[in-house]
Order: structure tokens, then C-alpha cells, then sequence
């Protein structure tokens, strides 16, 4: 497969702009059943569902340091293409190059003004087992010429950067592994200089046993390793001085009993000190500096009063914090430095009724790439010039949909049948009275993750379809703080399953939903609670969809692989129930009366196409009401037009025939 991604690169590339063709089977569908399409005369006056499932225009967007050219994703012919070109789109200066088949991309970042790096990953099986495979290469925006960086096909992971220059040089720190097998001395990443232009590298630090991850200052000294020990379940922290390449364990941590290194994301030039985020003596996370050589706490340099801290946002040359990212529900940024916190209140000030966020800088940061958009509109990218305070409307994220402003969405909170008190989000039908709607309940993918007040074109086409949607955040999400995520361990189809449940009957007693037409729809994590909520509460849904679902957690936390990382997420996921097989949807068939359509890719690297392919031979042997819908070029996140027009399509035919809005 490895050497396929590059040939799909490489034959796209050659520094021209150009399209791949689609080819004319590309929309195809295998489907167990067909469903009708409705009669919607009664209905108001409805988008079509073209404009809901047209990608978004970018993805990914990241300026160029000097402010000049921007990369991305960017939707071409309803098909995602890594995007290079100037801010004002000169065609001159555009290059347009595919994504590699059967990858997906997860980071575009520039590393001088002319080059960028795309990170990709892929899943692999060899032998019994299936493996995360990533790598990575560079762009430059000149010539187009694309060059693999610490490309080895035997390599697991060759993608993680862990320095990139502030000067405009064209080398970077990559650690890279050369094997897929622990027991091999190659598995253990070895860290390389690498210049992004030619591709040669040559070995900074060699790999050492256990040692998966490594950090470097600004000044791109390598200090620290970061070790595992799948053996006995602990990790450690490795730290060399300023200019020293002699490593020693200066901190350890038992992942049995959840404890966490803490790690630094920068260090203070000339000392041994650095700054983590890290619980204090309350339990609240805060900036920290620390003595690494010590392994004592200095000061708390920073402590947002509104919530815990999750992540920083530093300057182009790593030296300082503008801003730090808050382990809110919103994932508010709060700025700290001048600049940045001018120029946000600048947007707030000209954004009324919507969300302004900044989501790229240029070095000096007098150049930025804004978002602003709300609930029920998908929003507009604008360029903001810091200097004058100008903003310049760059595009409609989805010009389909344009300006008009779709359904409204709200935070509701409501209690758990045990009292703890659960939040979700609520879309209600435009047009038409809050009292004795459909309902549609939409648990979120992870477990661990969370809706907020942001524009959800699922959410929002349902709701274009007349049904009030509500996506609760039940325990195990994210965004309510560690205590309220912890609430999630062994609770897997047990109290996760009810808080979902619960959402409904909230809506009920509210009188906002008509109690019997419920239908309960999900994708990833959330297909697997759309199969399991049909056979835990059988009574209280007509119908479910499960999209990418997961039906048998055993099979699919074995998929994890066999490497280390993939085992220290698969005790994870083993903390979340008692037994996986208890409350797997495949071995509880007998109990499913609703009616269920899966939907899956099968380019999904993510979930197997096979956990939804199995559960629909399960389903049809059992005599049981089942549609299955299988996209042969879909992946896990739709990421093809196409694929998601069948997408919305399916969904909209199989709830106008199970569960009618009208």
C-alpha cells in the first residue's frame, strides 16, 4: 500500500495544477435494501440536499510565515486536493495536488515560505494484525515538486516532527521508526535532521529501547525522550541539558493508575527549567515552569480563572505564549498576548451574533486567517490585516448554503436518571412550533469527544427535514473537565448508554418531542450507541442508523494493532466496560425489534468496513429489518461530496420511511 500512496502522489504532482478525474462509477453504492424516497408536498420549502453535503471550501488553512500564500485542504470538483497558493489566488502561483488513495491527511503546516509539510496516514494489515501507518512529505510552492521525507516501507511511524526552523532555513527534526516489530531494534525511533527541499537526513540522536517520542527546544537541541513499557504499563521522562546529548530518567508514571508524565512544550534558554501544563495543588490545570534536572516545580506562570488549560498556542519561533486553549465545551482560546488580544476584539467587535476565531498567524503576526460563523450557518473566511484592522472577505466556507440562516441550536442541560447533570446540544426545525416534534437523538463519535455551539451540516440538514435533533454530551465526553470523562470508565452501554436515553425523555417531558417518534442515529462511537440503544431500550426507538459503526468491540479494539502505542490505547478503551462482548450490538441481535440502516465506507481506515458487513449478515440470518448502504470509495469522515450527498440521501429516505417528520 506504502508504494502505492506514492505513486498516486507522485503522478498528480509534477508542479502543474491539476485536476484528478472522477471516475464516472465514482457515486456507486452497494446497498442490502432499498428505501423509498418520500413524498415532501406537505413540507416547507427545503434545501436541497446538494447544498448540505457540498464540502467545505478549505480545511486545514495555514498561512505561509511572510503572510503571502496559504495551503489547505480545498474542495475540487467534490473531491478534497492539498491546495498551495497566493492570497489573492493568482493562478500562476496555485498548485493542486491529490491526496494519496486510501490515506487520510492529518496536518498541513508550512515550514519556511516556499515549503510545506503534509503528515498522512493509512491503515496496513500485515499478517494477523493491522497497523497505523504514517508518513510524510514536503511541497514546494515554487516548482511543485513533492519530496518523501524518511520514506521506509518497513517503518511504522515516520511523521512526527519535533522542531521546525523560525529562520526560514529548509531543515527539520523528525523522529522516524524503521520497523513495524518491537523486537527489533529499528522499531525504537531514531531522531534525523532533514531538509525538506533534497530529503537528506542523517542521525541526530539514535533510538533507544522503549523511547517512542522525543522533544527538542526552539533552538533544535534534542532534550527530551519519552519511554513506554507495555510490559508493566509505566512511562518515563528522559532529559539532557542544553547542549548535552547524555539522557538521563528524571520522572516516571504508572499508565496502570492513569498517571500522565509531565511533559514540557517549551524550554527557558540556558537553564534547565521548561513549561507544562499541569494539574496544581487544587486539581487545576495551569502553566507550570519546572526544573527538569531537579524535577521540582518553580512557579505557576499562568492560571486561567475560567476553566482548566489544555493546550498553548506559541509565536512563530516557539519563544512565547499568545494564548492558551481552554478544556472548555467551546475550546475557547484566551489570548495573552497584546496583539493577538487586540486583534481578536477587534473581531468580536465586528462579528456580532457569530464566533470569530483566528486559526492562522503569519510570523509577524500582522497577517491572519479568520473564521467567522455560527450554529446555523457555516460561516465565511475572511484575511485580517492587523496593522489597519481591514478585513478582507476571502471565501463562503459553503457557498451553497451562502448567508441564509438555517435552524436554530441551543445548550440544554438536563439530569441523568443517577442526578448527574448532562449538557447536549438541541436543533429545532425552522418553521414550525417546539411541541410534539420527530426527534432525532445524535450521540457523538469518540466516546471521547463533545458537540458544542458549532455549525453540524448533519444536525443541521435533519433538522432542514423537520425533526428536532438533540446530540448529548454523556458521560466519558470531553469538555467538562477529567472528573466528569472518568465518569465514563466501565460505563460503556451501561450509564453512557442511559445519559443518551435520558435526552429523551427530557424532550418529552418538556413536551418538545412526540415520544413515539424517536429515532436514534450515530456515527463511529456514535453508530456503535445508535446499535446499542435499539437493543437497551428497545421501546423507545422506531428506528436507527448507524454510520461507521463499531458492532463487535472486541474485534475492533484488536484492530488497534500490535505496537506499543496501539496497546496503551487498547487499555483504554479496556477500562470503559467490563466485557466487551456484554455489550457488543453483533451478539445481541435476538433483542433488536427497530428497524436499522448501516452505512460504511469501505476506504475507512478509522472503523472496518467489515464491522457493519458483518452485522448486516447477522441481522438479515436472524430475519431482521436491515438496510445496509456500502460506499466503495468512502472513508471514515465522508471526506468526497459524493459520499456524503448518498450519505444525507440515505439518511433522509430511511427516516421519511420509519419515521416521518410530516
Amino acid at each position: 500500500m506504502i508504494g502505492f500512496w506514492v505513486a498516486a502522489l507522485l503522478a498528480s504532482a509534477n508542479g502543474q495544477a491539476r485536476d484528478v478525474p472522477v471516475a464516472a462509477d465514482s457515486a456507486a453504492v452497494e446497498t442490502g435494501a432499498s428505501t423509498p424516497v418520500r413524498d415532501t408536498a406537505s413540507a416547507p420549502r427545503q434545501l436541497p440536499a446538494e447544498a448540505f453535503a457540498r464540502l467545505p471550501f478549505i480545511e486545514l488553512a495555514t498561512l505561509s510565515p511572510d503572510g503571502q500564500h496559504f495551503a489547505g485542504l480545498f474542495a475540487v470538483s467534490g473531491e478534497q486536493r492539498i491546495l498551495i497558493s497566493s492570497i489573492d489566488f493568482d493562478a500562476s502561483k496555485t498548485k493542486i495536488f491529490a491526496v494519496p488513495d486510501e490515506t487520510e491527511i492529518s496536518r498541513i503546516r508550512w515550514i519556511n515560505d516556499d515549503n510545506i509539510l503534509v503528515n498522512i496516514y493509512g491503515l496496513q494489515r500485515v499478517q494477523t494484525d493491522s497497523w497505523y501507518i504514517s508518513r510524510m512529505f514536503a511541497v514546494n510552492r515554487r516548482s511543485g515538486e513533492v519530496t518523501k521525507l524518511l520514506w521506509n516501507d518497513r517503518g511504522q511511524n515516520a511523521g512526527n516532527v519535533i522542531w521546525t526552523p523560525s529562520d526560514g532555513s529548509t531543515e527539520i527534526l523528525a523522529a522516524a521508526q524503521g520497523s513495524i516489530y518491537s523486537n527489533e531494534n529499528a522499531f525504537w525511533p531514531t531522531v534525523y535532521r532533514v531538509n525538506v527541499e533534497t530529503g537528506k537526513a542523517r542521525r541526530v540522536v539514535k533510538g533507544k529501547t522503549y523511547v517512542l517520542d522525543w522533544g527538542a527546544d526552539r533552538t533544535g537541541n534534542v532534550r527530551i525522550g519519552i519511554g513506554y513499557s507495555d510490559h508493566n504499563q509505566t512511562s518515563r521522562l528522559l532529559y539532557a541539558q542544553e547542549g548535552s546529548r547524555s539522557f538521563k530518567t528524571v520522572d516516571r508514571a504508572d499508565l496502570g493508575e492513569e498517571e500522565a508524565l509531565d511533559v514540557p512544550f517549551m524550554f527557558v534558554p540556558g537553564t534547565d527549567n521548561g513549561l507544562l501544563i499541569k494539574d496544581d495543588a487544587q486539581g487545576k490545570s495551569v502553566i507550570m515552569e519546572r526544573n527538569f534536572l531537579t524535577n521540582e516545580d518553580i512557579r505557576t506562570v499562568y492560571a486561567s480563572e475560567k476553566s482548566d488549560i489544555a493546550d498553548v498556542k506559541l509565536s512563530y519561533d516557539g519563544a512565547k505564549i499568545l494564548g492558551v486553549v481552554l478544556a472548555d465545551k467551546n475550546d475557547t482560546v484566551e489570548w495573552l498576548d497584546p496583539a493577538m488580544l487586540a486583534a481578536q476584539k477587534l473581531l468580536d467587535e465586528a462579528a456580532v451574533n457569530a464566533e470569530a476565531r483566528i486559526i492562522s498567524v503569519s510570523r509577524d503576526q500582522n497577517s491572519m486567517l479568520v473564521r467567522i460563523g455560527t450554529p446555523d450557518n457555516p460561516g465565511l473566511l475572511y484575511f485580517l490585516d492587523a496593522r489597519t484592522g481591514s478585513l478582507s472577505k476571502f471565501a463562503d466556507i459553503n457557498e451553497s448554503i451562502g448567508n441564509r440562516r438555517l435552524a436554530r441550536a441551543k445548550y440544554i442541560q438536563y439530569k441523568a436518571r443517577d442526578g448527574l447533570d448532562i449538557e447536549g446540544v438541541l436543533t429545532l426545525p425552522k418553521g414550525r412550533e417546539a411541541k410534539d416534534l420527530p426527534l432525532i437523538v445524535m450521540p457523538h463519535g469518540g466516546p471521547w469527544g463533545h458537540d458544542s455551539l458549532v455549525y453540524d451540516y448533519w444536525a443541521q440538514f435533519i433538522a432542514d427535514r423537520g425533526y428536532a435533533v438533540i446530540q448529548p454530551n454523556f458521560r466519558g465526553s470531553t469538555g467538562y473537565g477529567n472528573a466528569f470523562m472518568k465518569k465514563g470508565q466501565g460505563q460503556m452501554g451501561f450509564a453512557m448508554q442511559d445519559d443518551i436515553s435520558d435526552a429523551v425523555q427530557w424532550a418529552v417531558d418538556e413536551k418538545i418531542a412526540d415520544p413515539a417518534r424517536v429515532c436514534i442515529v450515530g456515527a463511529s462511537y456514535g453508530g456503535y450507541a445508535a446499535m446499542w440503544g435499539v437493543i437497551k431500550d428497545p421501546d423507545q426507538y422506531r428506528c436507527a442508523i448507524s454510520i461507521s459503526g463499531v458492532s463487535a468491540l472486541r474485534r475492533e479494539v484488536n484492530d488497534f494493532g500490535g505496537s506499543v502505542r496501539a496497546k496503551l490505547y487498547r487499555s483504554q478503551w479496556e477500562k470503559m466496560t467490563p466485557d466487551f462482548k456484554a455489550v457488543s450490538p453483533l451478539y445481541a441481535i435476538d433483542r433488536i425489534k427497530a428497524p436499522l440502516l448501516l452505512i460504511h465506507g469501505k476506504k475507512d481506515v478509522t472503523v472496518d468496513h467489515v464491522q457493519s458487513e458483518k452485522m448486516y449478515k447477522a441481522m438479515t440470518r436472524a430475519d431482521k429489518q436491515v438496510d445496509f448502504v456500502s460506499l466503495p470509495l468512502a472513508d471514515h469522515y465522508f471526506t468526497r461530496g459524493a459520499d456524503r450527498l448518498l450519505l444525507l440521501q440515505s439518511i433522509e429516505n430511511f427516516l421519511a420511511t420509519h419515521n416521518p417528520a410530516y
